[in-house]
């Protein structure tokens, strides 16, 4: 496997950016090509026919490139097209639900997990399958927010009107004697203050980035090539508006980034 060809992390929008930003961490001599489908998300409303069919294309595209490994950093497509993936792509292909269930059972202490997610996500049922794998004991407790992919997405996490729709969407969680809760979308991250203000301090928050960067890591090795030392070239694509993107990115990152535009609507079958 050659370690300089990229490592290819895809996702509905800006949500994955928490994912490249532990790979940029964990394996900081890796090129990474994100692909954010910014134009289509989010994708926790839409039919899981449609999930699949935006998500292959979004493989398609990554794919012209020489990869070494590609990250599904959307937990919505993970559950919806992880398996088929895997089955189709010559290369190793990893989701952030597995991940992020170990993570959640290394954390509990009382055994009850709350996850919080898009309405497939949710519905699909698939954290509490891999929890219930792990530890068919645990007590999973999920709800779904639609509301925080777009609050994420317009960059309106700093606003006070963010603020009181986390409060209001979490208040069913509180007495469910949670002690650790997923946050089941990587989009949920850049929201974690206001998530965890409106939980309380007792709960801890479960990012599957830090757990997925972690596998990955294991998964193709962190040694550069013989006398390999420059910094690696990243390259950011988004179906959306570019200049967006790139706020959010350079925020989260604390990074100088450059990001291109590349539609796929109409370009690619899945």
């Amino acid at each position: 496997m050659n370690n300089m060809e990229p490592i290819a992390i895809i996702d509905s929008g800006v949500g994955g950016l928490t994912v490249a930003r532990e790979v940029m961490r964990k394996l900081p001599l890796a090129p990474i090509l994100y692909f954010g489908d910014n134009a289509r998300c989010p994708y926790g409303s839409k039919p899981p026919e449609e999930i699949r069919a935006c998500t292959f294309q979004m493989i398609e595209f990554v794919s012209a490139f020489p990869l070494q490994a590609l990250v599904i950093a959307c937990n919505t497509a993970t559950a919806v097209v992880l398996e088929e993936a895997k089955n189709v792509l010559p290369y190793p292909v990893i989701g952030v639900i597995e991940p992020g269930a170990r993570a959640a059972l290394a954390a509990t202490k009382n055994g009850r997990i709350g996850v919080i997610g898009t309405e497939t996500t949710i519905r699909t049922g698939a954290y509490e399958a891999a929890i219930k794998r792990l530890s068919p004991a645990a007590d999973v407790v999920g709800l779904a927010c639609p509301a925080f992919v777009p609050l994420v997405e317009r960059n309106g996490q700093h606003a006070e009107q963010a603020r009181q729709e986390v409060s209001r969407t979490l208040s069913v969680l509180r007495d469910c004697q949670l002690d650790t809760l997923i946050l089941g979308c990587t989009h949920y991250p850049l929201l974690a203050p206001l998530i965890q203000e409106a939980m309380g301090a007792e709960v801890q928050l479960i990012s599957s980035a830090e757990e997925t960067a972690s596998e990955l890591a294991g998964l193709i090795g962190s040694s550069p090539l013989a006398g390999e030392q420059t910094s690696p070239r990243h390259r950011f694509f988004t179906s959306g508006d570019a200049e967006h993107f790139q706020q959010i990115a350079e925020e989260w990152l604390g990074a100088s980034i450059r990001v291109e535009t590349q539609s796929l609507e109409g370009q690619f079958q899945s």
